[in-house]
């Protein structure tokens, strides 16, 4: 473990405003936040057209932050719906959210008071930004290992500098993290406000439009699809999906599907783990 100095830690308070680190999340935030601001503006849009000017747009993508629910709660505020039934619906529509959670508690736990609103802000896509920054992070260490491996006649760096380094690599990791959460729930809040704008200075047609939450899901789908070493976890949340859909309807598969999936997935953990290392293994073979 690395005890850093009072000086230290002003450093890594600094650096988590460092110029290459914002910019660095900026780009990674990019896509995220072109996405949001559409989608958002749709959800705008349609809170315009409930009855609820911008500034209900901008209280409820400050404080609830769902996505999908939140289109959902359009029609729960405009039906008079009670709090029993909107806590329950979003609970099973973000549960989802806890098992994204599981997978970085840890790391956010280490960003100190930041660490509430990170919990707050994990989303779908925060979550996917996340997962491809610790993978090429964890990336970039095996090739530094393999690197100091071939290179056994030039200075190795001692225990205590790669330790350093390698903490040094995981705030910056952090501050990332950060910056992509607080761009991407910016870009949010600014399209739900433009949309209640919009919608209450133009008539604007709506039919479809809430379609995008959709679209969103599938491009995100297909991303993952493309990036992912094994398939086995996509067809299976999708074959499940399908099966629960028919079987409990569209209000209430959500939760059993991530349950069952989930469950699935950690008895065949171990059998996918060494499918996916055999298929790297025979890879690097043949780029030798």
């Amino acid at each position: 473990m690395i005890i850093f100095s009072k000086k230290e830690k002003a450093g890594n308070q600094r650096r988590i405003f460092h110029k290459d680190t914002v910019r660095q999340a900026f780009w990674r935030a990019l896509p995220i936040m072109g996405s949001y601001l559409f989608v958002s503006m749709s959800y705008g849009l349609l809170m315009q057209e409930a009855g609820y000017r911008w500034g209900w747009s901008l209280l409820v993508s400050m404080t609830v932050y769902t996505g999908a629910f939140q289109f959902v709660l359009i029609t729960f505020l405009s039906s008079g719906a009670s709090l029993l039934t909107i806590g329950l619906t979003a609970l099973f529509m973000n549960s989802r959210q806890f098992f994204y959670g599981l997978s970085f508690v840890e790391e956010f736990r280490q960003m100190g008071k930041r660490y509430p609103y990170m919990v707050h802000t994990m989303t779908d896509e925060t979550y996917a930004a996340n997962c491809a920054l610790r993978m090429q992070q964890e990336q970039r260490a095996k090739e530094s290992d393999q690197k100091m491996g071939q290179n056994e006649k030039k200075a190795v760096p001692g225990e205590d500098e790669k330790n350093i380094a390698k903490s040094l690599e995981n705030i910056r990791k952090r501050d990332e993290m950060f910056w992509i959460a607080l761009f991407s729930r910016i870009s949010w809040m600014l399209g739900a406000v433009a949309g209640g704008v919009i919608g209450q200075s133009i008539p604007v047609e709506l039919t479809g439009i809430d379609f995008c939450m959709t679209a969103l899901f599938v491009t995100i789908f297909v991303d993952q699809w493309r990036s992912a070493k094994s398939h086995i976890p996509a067809l299976l949340g999708l074959g499940c999906g399908v099966v629960l859909l028919l079987l409990v309807g569209p209000d209430y598969f959500l939760l059993p599907t991530l349950i069952l999936v989930s469950g699935i997935l950690l008895l065949i953990r171990g059998t996918m783990n060494s499918a996916v290392g055999a298929g790297s293994g025979e890879e690097a073979v043949e780029h030798e």
